[in-house]
């Protein structure tokens, strides 16, 4: 039966799924586990979702570069299979290992942590989603520390400190986005969930990811335009982001809202304002879609009554100001916007 500095405890570590600072909160999650479940040393692990490699987020006792170097080991070891297949997580000195070589008579134990002087240890796998997200272990040198009590506080906390593990847990809070819309994390040639989000399905289209990676070449922080999937039409809006906050890897966050063109435009009259907010002319315009100047010149009339523009000129500050464009990715570096200083 769990005590009062446990319950305690537990309840602390739910809150922390909240913050967005994520080392912060996972830091704090390692010191309340201290408070509640013996320890001298302990790391808390995001996994990588594109290598899958393990980095350290969090750690007590534990360099960073010294944990994602023993959790490369261990994932080669069959006690890893172990951790993962079991949903209380097993200890050193745990009686419900599979049969055959016990975890301390194993070469990781022997060679890595009995000369650290760990007499005792358990570990269990963090998941959000369904998915793996990252590794908790916790390490005494008292042997015998982690009884069966122990290692079932632990399992409690396990859907905790997933949320706290995932790199991709928090990244539609982080930018704030609107509550309705698909999203997705494109790292890379990589295309991620992102948790309570629909996938965004502007990522299926091959000209919508070269534009992508235009955004990601481009250090810009965000984009905002239209784009057609279908018959339907998306407001998107790219934005940098950075996965992890361990791992650190370079991501783009891509979320969509459906809806009808903005101010009743039609497609055409999108890629002519599109292409005037590049600095083409009419005469240019009409070369580059096959179109006369007369048909380019009717389309800008059209476009300005509809958005109530007193010029062309004032339209197309209008398309840059409020992402009314349909950029190709030769565009992307004229309505890109940047960080100050950037």
């Amino acid at each position: 039966m769990l005590d009062h500095q446990q319950i305690a405890a537990a309840t602390r570590i739910g809150m922390l799924t909240r913050e967005r600072d994520t080392a912060s909160a996972c830091a704090e999650a390692l010191r309340e586990l201290g408070r509640a479940l013996p320890l001298d040393t302990a790391t808390l692990l995001e996994m990588d979702p594109v290598t899958g490699a393990y980095a350290q987020i969090a750690g007590v006792g534990y360099d960073a570069a010294v944990s994602a170097a023993l959790a490369a080991e261990f994932v080669s070891t069959p006690w890893y299979a172990n951790v993962l297949r079991c949903a209380i997580p097993p200890s050193i000195s745990g009686d419900d290992e599979d049969p055959g070589e016990r975890y301390s008579e194993g070469w990781f134990y022997t060679e890595r942590m009995r000369p650290a002087g760990v007499r005792d240890a358990m570990t269990g796998a963090l998941r959000h989603q369904g998915r793996l997200v990252g590794l908790i272990t916790l390490a005494t040198d008292t042997p015998n520390a982690y009884d069966t009590g122990s290692r079932r506080l632990l399992a409690s906390l396990l859907p905790a400190l997933g949320v706290l593990a995932d790199p991709t847990a928090h990244a539609g809070d982080l930018h704030d986005l609107p509550p309705d819309g698909g999203a997705s994390l494109l790292v890379a040639e990589d295309v991620l969930d992102v948790p309570g989000r629909a996938p965004a399905a502007v990522l299926r289209d091959t000209e919508f990811r070269r534009l992508a990676r235009a955004f990601t070449a481009s250090q810009g922080t965000r984009l905002r335009l239209l784009w057609p999937v279908g018959q339907d039409w998306y407001r998107v809006t790219l934005r940098r982001h950075t996965l992890g906050a361990a791992v650190a890897r370079r991501a783009v966050l891509v979320h969509e809202t459906p809806g009808p063109l903005p101010y009743g435009l039609s497609p055409r009259e999108l890629e002519v304002l599109t292409r005037a907010a590049t600095g083409q002319t009419n005469q240019a315009i009409a070369q580059a879609l096959y179109l006369s100047p007369r048909t380019v010149h009717t389309h800008v009339e059209h476009l300005l009554r509809k958005t109530g523009a007193a010029s062309r000129a004032e339209a197309t500050a209008l398309a840059v100001r409020d992402g009314l464009l349909r950029p190709t990715a030769a565009d992307v570096e004229r309505f890109v916007e940047r960080a100050p200083g950037g």
